[in-house]
């Protein structure tokens, strides 16, 4: 059994939660195993970003992106599911970390960063 631990966003997205939901998601990263994050299945996901090795599991509405660290599991982000954020994690696109964190008006923000970057580039 892991240690498990919250980054700020984790935190705040788990506190946002109804306590049945908050339960649901504690439950399903803390009862994983070692077996599980040796020989990912279709329960979890394995990815590499940012020269981390990233986890994603699947608790009801939501996915929880979390990383090892020796005997403790950091969940660094819990997101819903279906949602423009999630998308743009998993599928590796340039994002800051500010961007994940903030989610409100993330699509049009996000949008305005690429302006920005492009303006810059010219």
């Amino acid at each position: 059994m892991f240690q498990l631990n919250f980054s700020e966003q984790s935190m705040q997205e788990l506190n946002k939660l109804d306590t049945r939901s908050q339960m649901e998601v504690v439950e399903v990263v803390s009862s994983l195993n070692n077996e599980q994050l040796e020989h990912p299945g279709e329960q979890i996901g394995r990815f590499h970003r940012a020269g981390k090795t990233f986890y994603r599991v699947r608790a009801g509405d939501f996915r929880i992106y979390f990383e090892r660290q020796g005997d403790a599991l950091l969940a660094h982000y819990i997101l819903h599911r279906n949602t423009f954020t999630d998308f743009i994690f998993r599928t590796k696109l340039p994002v800051t970390e500010e961007f994940l964190i903030e989610q409100e008006d993330s699509f049009w923000k996000y949008i305005e960063s690429l302006r920005h970057r492009e303006d810059h580039t010219d």
